[in-house]
């Protein structure tokens, strides 16, 4: 099979239909970015309701990372669906729960001893990571990034700081959230290149915010995204992480990561804080942990997770048929999908680049593995944001079948299955090369 191949307009008939009751009765609080009706997917490509295939670089918003259906995590689910569906692991006990807990712990960058909670999504990993951190140190505040996105609950969306979408209409918020500047140092006020970087964001910290405004003894954790998703796929400088995780140990605070988007090998490594050098004292993950199915885990050292029976519970969160597609999700993580995520992102961030020497709109190139993001601009010596050329460009790759998305304001992000080899990719960006020539005015 060719792909992408669009046989009919779209949205064709059948996805009409389907659209047509979707806005009768759908939550309009739901941001879909074009029209596509699934019908199915399989691998890197999705069929819609008309017959249409296209070519998907989103895995579902980073979340399908072994590709569609992968058969070994299909037939994990078919034989424990067949065993049994669901018995709530906040009361009672079943083997696929603890496995995938061990799993979870065995992993963890820095070795030692951890703990798992289970509930259903990344936002349910970020609240019981502020329960607990609360819970833990007695204190009551919290440290956030501008630009971060840990989810749209209320706690989550309390250190949400991405868009002001999310927040409108829904304060007030809970209390005690700072939020601080995270590293944008492709844009850096100083100009300064980010090898030459020396932290100003992170020395501002101690010696401004801890001084005049938020008392360090008061903050029980810090949340951070080792690379900032929503915010625009931002890959802080080197020695960024390491620098704040120094600055959390000098005042007791605990140092969060949130690896909802960026972990289970999306940048080559299980977790994307195995770049930076650096331990979290709790780990939030969701997204491509259970290969489609909802699951999202916090993970913590032991020592941290002390709070007692009845502090926290999921009902669903943990259940036995997301805990065997983990199970063999991470096996085929393990099995050598991380290390072609590796290269593949290294081959699409290559071969991106070369685009952006060859068409102004194209401002960045910056990513991890198979976690890349493009800043689409109006002029690159001012870097000027284009987010509505940027909402173009995706829409138009949409119409000729190939699958993008947005983040932060003028960027597209790249997060194809990592089962996507070199073929998908000049596929992919022969699309994209195609409607930059569309768009990229005479002359330029």
């Amino acid at each position: 099979m060719n792909v992408p191949s669009i046989r009919t307009e779209v949205p064709g008939p059948r996805a009409r239909e389907i659209l047509d009751k979707d806005n009768k009765y759908i939550s309009q609080s739901y941001t879909r970015v074009y029209p596509l009706v699934v019908k199915r997917g399989k691998g890197v490509v999705i069929e819609d309701v008309d017959g249409n295939h296209y070519l998907d670089f989103t895995s579902g918003i980073a979340v399908c990372n072994t590709g569609h259906c992968h058969p070994e995590v299909v037939r994990a689910i078919k034989q424990q669906v067949d065993r049994f569906i669901h018995m709530s692991g906040t009361d009672f006990y079943y083997a696929a729960q603890s496995c995938l807990a061990a799993k979870l712990s065995r992993l963890y960058p820095g070795g030692g001893d951890h703990r798992v909670f289970f509930g259903n999504s990344g936002a349910e990993a970020v609240e019981a990571a502020m329960k607990l951190a609360r819970y833990h140190t007695k204190r009551p505040r919290f440290m956030a990034f501008l630009g971060s996105f840990h989810g749209r609950t209320m706690g989550a969306l309390s250190l949400t700081a991405s868009k002001t979408v999310h927040e409108r209409g829904f304060s007030p918020l809970v209390p005690g959230v700072t939020h601080i500047p995270y590293p944008y140092c492709y844009r850096c006020p100083y100009h300064m290149e980010p090898a030459a970087c020396n932290l100003h964001c992170v020395d501002w910290i101690e010696e401004d915010l801890f001084r005049r405004s938020l008392p360090p003894e008061e903050v029980a954790a810090v949340f951070v995204e080792p690379i900032q998703g929503e915010g625009g796929y931002v890959v802080p400088p080197e020695g960024f992480h390491t620098k704040l995780f120094q600055l959390t140990r000098k005042f007791g605070i605990l140092y969060v990561a949130d690896e909802v988007q960026t972990g289970m090998g999306r940048t080559g490594r299980m977790f994307a804080s195995e770049h930076f050098g650096v331990v979290p004292d709790i780990m939030a993950l969701a997204k491509g942990l259970a290969s489609g199915l909802p699951l999202g885990a916090m993970v913590a050292e032991a020592g941290i997770m002390d709070w007692v029976p009845g502090s926290h519970a999921s009902t669903f969160g943990g259940n036995p048929i997301s805990c065997e597609a983990s199970l063999a999700t991470i096996a085929l993580l393990e099995g050598g999908m991380m290390q072609k995520a590796d290269r593949m992102g290294a081959y699409l961030k290559e071969n991106l680049r070369k685009l952006m020497d060859r068409y102004v709109l194209i401002g960045d190139v910056r990513g991890l593995g198979l976690m890349v993001g493009a800043e689409i601009v109006k002029d690159r010596v001012r870097r000027t944001k284009d987010p509505l050329r940027r909402d173009e460009i995706i829409q138009r790759c949409f119409r000729k079948g190939l699958l993008l998305l947005g983040c932060g304001e003028n960027s597209i992000r790249f997060i194809p299955p990592l089962i996507v080899n070199r073929s998908h990719i000049d596929t992919a960006l022969t699309i994209l090369e195609e409607v930059l020539r569309e768009l990229t005015p005479m002359g330029e």
